[in-house]
């Protein structure tokens, strides 16, 4: 998911960033210090979630929370304060959570799960997206420590965000690239790939086993013996598309 801090403290947002790409999750964080800073970076790359600060100087963060409904695509909200008497006016904007300074790990951990949830049944309940076509190339181009390498699609086995990164696992090793996984998966067959989590893609023709997992899922063992997870929301499109 993509990622908007919006927080008028430098060392907060940074912090806070850090947080965010520990989790496998999140593909992109940008930060904005004001709420025109955000409306301009929303509205050039939307963003699924905003991490939103009360206090920003002279501006209220409710004062974007209300306009982010005009957007196209509005982002969820997490509330993201020092302050714990905010809690009612959170609920009335619809905040996905709320979210006390200092940060901890497994606090953000856990607001970006119940994001994920969010974003997952959004995705359900939206036909039209799930089936928009992907395009047919045959070959990725990714940018390595300054070199561009050309990968075959077949030659890729799986690919999946890490700490922010995109890691495209092959038979020779694993490749790095700051790109993310919507950007992977609209350049991928979508007959040859399917998604089996939110940060992980695999090659159908890649799979060599699949057994069952703990809370009604899988896990996917692929031919050079990495093993996938697949959440619950990919359960039923991996069974349909291996005759499960």
């Amino acid at each position: 998911m993509k990622v908007l801090i919006v927080d008028d403290e430098p060392l907060a947002r940074n912090e806070l960033e850090y947080l965010l790409k520990q989790n496998s999750l999140v593909d992109q964080v940008s930060q904005a210090e004001s709420i025109s800073q955000a409306l301009t970076q929303l509205l050039t790359t939307p963003s699924d979630l905003v991490f939103l600060d009360i206090s920003l100087n002279n501006e209220n963060g409710f004062d974007l929370a209300n306009k982010l409904d005009q957007l196209a695509n509005p982002p969820l909200v997490v509330v993201a304060t020092a302050y714990d008497d905010y809690a009612v006016r959170a609920f009335n904007i619809n905040a996905v959570d709320y979210v006390l300074k200092p940060f901890e790990q497994q606090r953000i951990n856990q607001a970006l799960s119940r994001v994920d949830e969010v974003l997952q049944l959004r995705e359900e309940a939206n036909p039209v997206a799930k089936a928009k076509p992907r395009k047919q190339l045959g070959m990725i181009s990714i940018t390595e420590n300054e070199k561009t390498r050309v990968l075959k699609q077949g030659d890729i086995l799986a690919g999946f965000v890490e700490n922010g990164e995109l890691i495209l696992t092959t038979n020779e090793g694993r490749f790095h690239t700051h790109q993310t996984l919507s950007w992977l998966m609209t350049r991928l067959s979508e007959d040859q790939f399917m998604q089996v989590h939110r940060s992980i893609v695999v090659n159908i023709t890649a799979i060599s086993e699949v057994e069952p997992w703990f809370n009604h899922t899988y896990q996917i063992k692929l031919t050079n013996g990495d093993k996938v997870p697949v959440s619950r929301s990919f359960v039923k499109s991996m069974k349909d598309r291996l005759n499960m």
